[in-house]
């Protein structure tokens, strides 16, 4: 039988504001030292009242701007009622019917709602003692909830890559995976009727490529079970990375389990009451989100796709390509300096991006016309990287300025032949493409510095000759 599997996600994302959502402890994602950045606030002491944090509120909403949502005029934030050692009140603050964002959609998957949160502590565990550090509890934290309309465990890492993309260009959050700054939840099921199947939940996949492969295992789990003739159980799985493999956690809760209602210490929201919080406001900030860029480089740059993907992804040598292309005058030399850019710049790291944007377009503008050759922009990139020396002063010292001197390259064509004895019968005998074998002995004997076509005709031409 054909079984059509059946994802919606929930995707929490820790928010980069300076300070927690309810209280004023610090924010720091990288603080190493346990129960630091803690107050009686975020610890739930008696007496103590939270106050909302309105910056991660404009986070929030400049997330279901950039999505298309709906932002909410009235919102409130509700009690979670359940017990667990991360939990210092034994609810959790959240937000339950009146969330700040419903509907939307982002890399083609439909979005139910975004609401904003806090963040629970962190627990380790080591033989028989568990530890808890609340540094992380309190921190603001955003869900975004999908509807199921995903089939598959490719379109999720494309869902989630493009989020957290989107995340980091609004720069509401830093979406560091390895850092638990971004987390995927997967409601998986699996049907071969219309209907929908049981869903199961995955928790905590914080990777990618653990999200691809255990909604890949879950999906086959189902499967085989149903084909035995079993029954799917509605419960919360865990993904072993060693085993790769799901297990069983708990059953799982529905909403109503966990007792949602108002938080009574937390006002709430009438967001038309509040300028700053404006749509019109608020959209002025967003400068510019990877799907605009998307349209941007194509339709100023006419560039490949997977270089405007890749500039997507790699901001810095994105801003290295556009500040070079303002300097060059053809727009038909965009896409050869794009080339170099994500062929050999890319390689460079730290180095590649210190370039500077002028020196680098005057070396493709002396490509262009036929000053250096291809593996002389190459020598000459190195080069840059080390020295703040022009281009052509660099082609100058290493001699790299492509040799056209017609004497000067017959000769060495001619050596070229002597000691290609072989390359050269093949030619003769009807092998036309050995002559691209001779020319590339040309450019390593003039490192790089012939012209290649040039040199071509030239070594055509004494071939052709009869010998006297």
């Amino acid at each position: 039988m054909e079984y059509k599997p059946t994802i919606g996600l929930e995707v929490h994302a820790e928010l980069k504001t300076k300070t927690k959502m309810f209280c004023a402890c610090k924010n720091d994602p990288d603080e190493t030292r346990p129960n630091v950045n803690i107050c009686p606030i975020c610890l739930a002491h008696p007496g103590t009242l939270p106050v909302i944090n309105k910056e991660a509120v404009k986070c929030v909403l400049k997330v279901g701007i950039s999505v298309g949502g709906k932002l909410a005029d009235f919102s409130e934030f509700d009690r979670k009622n359940y017990f667990y050692p991360d939990i210092p009140k034994s609810y959790q603050i959240s937000q339950y019917k009146n969330p700040l964002v419903l509907g939307g959609e982002l890399s083609g998957v439909k979005i139910t709602r975004i609401h904003l949160e806090e963040d629970t502590a962190s627990s380790s565990h080591e033989n028989d003692v568990s530890l808890v550090d609340f540094n992380r509890a309190g921190v603001p934290l955003m869900e975004l909830v999908t509807e199921p309309v995903i089939h598959s465990a490719t379109e999720v890492v494309k869902f989630g890559e493009e989020l957290q993309l989107l995340l980091q260009y609004l720069g509401v959050a830093e979406a560091n995976m390895e850092k638990g700054e971004m987390r995927l939840e997967a409601n998986i099921s699996v049907s071969n009727t219309d209907k929908l199947g049981t869903k199961v939940e995955i928790k905590n996949l914080n990777s990618f490529r653990s999200a691809e492969r255990a909604i890949e295992c879950e999906i086959r789990r189902q499967i085989e079970v149903i084909e035995q003739g079993g029954k799917i159980t509605q419960e919360t799985r865990g993904w072993d990375e060693k085993k790769q493999t799901t297990f069983s956690q708990r059953s799982k809760e529905d909403s109503h389990d966990y007792r949602y209602f108002p938080d009574p210490d937390l006002p709430k929201l009438k967001l038309s009451e509040l300028l700053e919080l404006s749509e019109k406001i608020l959209r002025a900030e967003i400068k510019e989100t990877p799907q605009e860029k998307r349209e941007r480089f194509k339709n100023d740059y006419n560039l490949k796709i997977n270089d405007i993907d890749f500039y997507v992804g790699n901001r810095a040598l994105g801003d290295l390509f556009e500040e070079s292309a303002s300097n060059l005058s053809n727009k038909n030399d965009f896409q050869l300096l794009s080339n170099y850019i994500v062929s050999d710049i890319a390689g460079l790291g730290e180095k590649g991006l210190s370039l500077n944007s002028k020196h680098l377009a005057s070396l493709i503008s002396m490509f262009v016309n036929n000053e250096v050759s291809s593996r002389g922009v190459k020598d000459i990139i190195l080069k840059m990287v080390e020295t703040d020396k022009e281009p052509k002063e660099i082609a100058e010292i290493e001699g790299l300025f492509q040799k056209s001197n017609k004497e000067e390259l017959i000769k060495i064509a001619n050596d070229v032949i002597v000691q290609n004895q072989d390359a050269v019968a093949e030619y003769k005998s009807g092998k036309v493409s050995a002559v691209q074998f001779l020319v590339g002995q040309g450019m390593k004997a003039t490192k790089g510095a012939a012209n290649p076509s040039f040199f071509r005709e030239i070594l055509e031409e004494l071939l052709s000759k009869k010998p006297n």
